[in-house]
């Protein structure tokens, strides 16, 4: 988002490099609460610069401890309660009704600069690591700016007008939920299928996902109350930890200093409403220019397999059409005849017909 310059190297926290930045220090009893939190400008370096794979296989005991972690004085030690922080973390949201959802995102794999196939990139411990810090980290600036009388940009999630949808795929499964949206009541349910069904969870994760809708921005008033985040099951809930990559972190930042320097807001309420409609109408724009990236990708891994056989599952249905999605390779498509009667969540076997590689056109046809 930021020049080249910023993003990659005065916004960033290279290794060995002092950094000015925004600490956002948190106290984490051992049940998993935030007892304190404290906001505060610093200056920081970073000590190693790690890997998400290999720090989680190592947590795991699957692999050894990363170089840079191993050559540095008590590293080691750090990342183990660092990670035993985060798991205390993520006991507390999913006992307050956060979701636990395990989606399976296309990751490009290349062999000698060509396209070789999309493998899933999938969620590890590491990964969690840095996810229930950012959660908490989130809050807490939130609960900052409202203590401060300040207004923010609060990241939402309604309760999902699908819910209906939800309580039937439940249903199906042999599975109870209540009429109303409950996100205890689902937060349970995941668990319980998670551990029933490990292999088939990340699709029902997707068609999760599907039906709780969009997140969005919203303005916030002091004193007002918070819409919440469905999702996360938390009141106050920001987005403020990627502001060199993320329009809305960087707002959220410049609020922070102001209420830091005890200065007036950066931004009146009126910009601010202006703002949250833009942030959540551009994050909805780029989420279609992803899209479309891996459409083209899947397309073109997929133009020599013409006329063969995938299980796939909706992910979308509405008056505009059905979408369905295989698994080898990752990759969506439009469900161009035999879809009658389905529904985000349905299983089907589906047979490919046609591809086009420059508008990312994947078309399949129920098989019989």
């Amino acid at each position: 988002m930021l020049p080249e310059r910023l993003s990659t190297d005065l916004t960033s926290l290279a290794e060995d490099q002092e950094r000015l930045s925004v600490v956002i220090e948190m106290t984490i009893a051992a049940d998993g609460a935030v007892a304190a939190s404290d906001i505060y400008r610093a200056v920081v370096r970073n000590r190693a610069k790690l890997a998400y794979d290999s720090v989680a296989a190592w947590l795991l005991g699957t692999g050894p401890a990363p170089a840079r972690a191993a050559s540095v004085s008590g590293m080691e030690q750090q990342l183990r309660i660092q990670d035993g922080t985060a798991q205390a973390l993520k006991r507390v949201r999913r006992e307050q009704g956060a979701l636990g959802l395990s989606t399976i995102e296309a990751r490009a794999v290349y062999d000698g600069g060509v396209l070789a196939d999309l493998k899933p990139d999938e969620d590890n411990r590491a990964k969690e690591l840095i996810e229930y810090f950012m959660i908490a980290a989130n809050a807490v600036v939130a609960q900052y700016l409202e203590r401060r009388g300040s207004a923010s940009l609060r990241r939402v999630l309604r309760k999902p007008e699908r819910w209906g949808r939800i309580v039937e795929l439940a249903r199906g499964l042999g599975d109870r939920l209540p009429a109303a949206p409950d996100a205890r009541a689902l937060s349970a349910f995941l668990v319980r299928r998670q551990q029933a069904a490990p292999a088939q969870f990340p699709d029902l994760s997707v068609s999760i996902v599907k039906l709780l809708g969009a997140g969005e921005y919203v303005l916030k008033r002091p004193g007002q109350p918070a819409e919440g985040h469905f999702g996360l099951a938390v009141d106050d809930y920001t987005h403020a930890t990627a502001p060199n990559r993320r329009f809305p972190d960087l707002i959220t930042q410049r609020l922070l200093k102001g209420a830091l320097a005890g200065r007036s807001a950066s931004y009146s309420d009126e910009e601010l409403l202006s703002l949250a409609a833009r942030c959540t109408e551009q994050e909805g724009n780029a989420a279609k220019v992803e899209r479309q990236v891996r459409k083209c990708a899947a397309a073109m891994l997929l133009e020599s397999r013409i006329g063969q056989q995938f299980d796939a599952l909706v992910t979308g249905a509405s008056e505009k059409g059905v979408w369905v999605r295989i698994r080898q390779p990752v990759a969506e498509g439009r469900l161009v005849k035999g879809f009658e009667g389905l529904d985000v969540g349905d299983a089907l076997r589906v047979q490919l017909t046609h591809t086009d590689v420059e508008h990312g056109y994947i078309d399949f046809v129920r098989a019989r």
